[in-house]
């Protein structure tokens, strides 16, 4: 793994608690990755093919190590009762898929959003963005919710679900790009009526966007302002600029002119529409950072940098490009404010108008609010339509896209609704907007540093066997 700079590599806040050294920790967490390569995909344990021998004494063990560690966490006494029953449950139906709904169901972080207030979490589980198998993961946590998050969440933003988490210490699920902890990752014998809470682990998501900003900007040659600097050199205020940004863009999520799902989990859709959802979230989020330093908030002008930073230099070369929804949302806000001016390439330096730049992005964000507001009396397939002319009037589409030959080139004709959608999806490439070719070129610049982030918490790089 590609060392990161050491300036990025340390936090002044460094998790305090002495938990990951807690010999019932060790012994869990050993315990979980020797489990992990005998379970299948979906979290069971073929015992045709591994010996029943071998797998009781890890699970007796991930039991005996809760039950130890369980004194140093009170307030989850009823949830670790039920991951001990949930692991009894999974060992006596001879290890088939997990079930662990009753466990879950018993966890309830948003009802205790304390700042400091640490967790045991023990769940047979997908890591989005990371592992996609539900394997058994251990992960030791700590919920971060300073007062001045408390008032902003009590009076302004109300979001009762959002939990932001730092890391503690974590079994190899997590030793990955994934920054979220989120319930419906978890192996159930049916989802819950609706879900209650949901963690982001906003060290991970600070520490990631120091290492690449910082890589990006020395790159480029951008200037930025000594306030910026001073955010990229700090962990602590870029994770409580990480808080803020996820508080309001999550509940943005069911807030406003919808014309579908908040969430859009319940139908397909082109990749494109799940990139406008996320980018609306992150520019209503600036948007409201703008208001807030106005009225003298400290921490959103670091939102504003953040937003910037983060939507415009790692989302677009981040992952693959397939359907990468967050690459194009990134790749649409550069094209966006270029196009306006606020943003030059030059002379193989990249320049910013920090004082045209907010303008250009809330206009952005109007451009998104007017499409879903009229998109409320829009048939689906005129909307899809409707959302690609506006983001192909800032990105060129591959030049082998059917859709960019417009709604005459489409499969129009069919008049079964589910068809349809399916024909329309289907409809669209892989890549439907090719990276341009600055993408392309900051692609290959910042590769190296990007693979490097994964596994990386607000203490810098930290692998499983650390």
């Amino acid at each position: 793994m590609q060392n990161l700079s050491p300036r990025l590599a340390a936090a002044a806040d460094a998790p305090v608690s002495t938990l990951a050294a807690h010999p019932a920790w060790l012994r869990l967490k050993e315990a979980v990755e020797r489990l992990r390569p005998l379970q299948s995909k979906d979290g069971s344990i073929d015992l045709s093919a591994v010996q029943r021998q071998t797998v009781d004494p890890l699970v007796a063990t991930v039991r005996a190590s809760v039950e130890e560690l369980a004194p140093n966490f009170p307030h989850d006494a009823a949830y670790l009762a039920a991951v001990d029953a949930d692991l009894a449950k999974w060992a006596d139906t001879g290890y088939r898929e997990p079930d662990f709904l009753d466990s879950l169901l018993a966890f309830q972080p948003a009802e205790q959003r304390e700042d400091g207030l640490e967790h045991l979490v023990v769940f047979p589980m997908y890591t989005q963005n990371g592992n996609p198998d539900r394997n058994l993961e251990a992960v030791l946590l700590s919920v971060v919710w300073p007062e001045w998050l408390d008032e902003l969440e009590r009076t302004r933003f109300d979001n009762p679900m959002f939990v932001p988490i730092t890391f503690t210490d974590f079994t190899a699920g997590y030793d990955t790009n994934s920054a979220v902890l989120f319930p419906e990752t978890v192996a159930v014998r049916k989802a819950p009526e609706r879900f209650t809470w949901g963690g982001i682990f906003c060290d991970r998501e600070a520490a990631r966007f120091r290492a690449v900003s910082t890589s990006a900007i020395d790159q480029l040659g951008l200037e930025i302002p000594a306030d910026a600097e001073g955010l990229l050199k700090d962990q602590h205020r870029a994770q409580e600029t990480f808080v803020l940004w996820d508080l309001v863009h999550d509940r943005t999520h069911s807030h406003g002119d919808l014309p579908f799902d908040p969430f859009m989990i319940k139908q397909r859709s082109p990749f494109w529409m799940y990139g406008l959802e996320e980018l609306r979230c992150d520019l209503t989020t600036f948007k409201e950072a703008v208001k807030l330093e106005a009225e003298g908030n400290p921490h959103a002008r670091d939102v504003q940098y953040a937003i910037l930073f983060d939507r415009l230099f790692r989302f677009p070369v981040s992952g693959d490009r397939v359907r990468n929804y967050d690459g194009l949302g990134g790749q649409l806000l550069f094209a966006y404010l270029h196009k306006h001016d606020a943003l030059r390439w030059r002379d193989n330096r990249l320049t910013i108008d920090w004082d045209r730049a907010p303008q250009v992005t809330n206009a952005l964000c109007g451009e998104i609010e007017t499409l879903y507001r009229d998109g409320i009396d829009r048939p689906k397939p005129a909307h899809w339509i409707a959302a690609y002319e506006l983001v192909s009037r800032y990105l060129t589409p591959h030049p082998a896209s059917t859709w960019a030959k417009g709604p005459e080139a489409l499969p129009l004709d069919i008049t079964d609704g589910k068809a349809l959608n399916k024909a329309l999806c289907d409809a669209v490439l892989p890549d439907e907007f090719p990276l341009s070719m600055f993408y392309e070129a900051l692609s290959k610049k910042l590769r190296g540093v990007i693979a490097a982030t994964a596994g990386i918490t607000g203490a810098g790089i930290q692998g499983v066997a650390a």
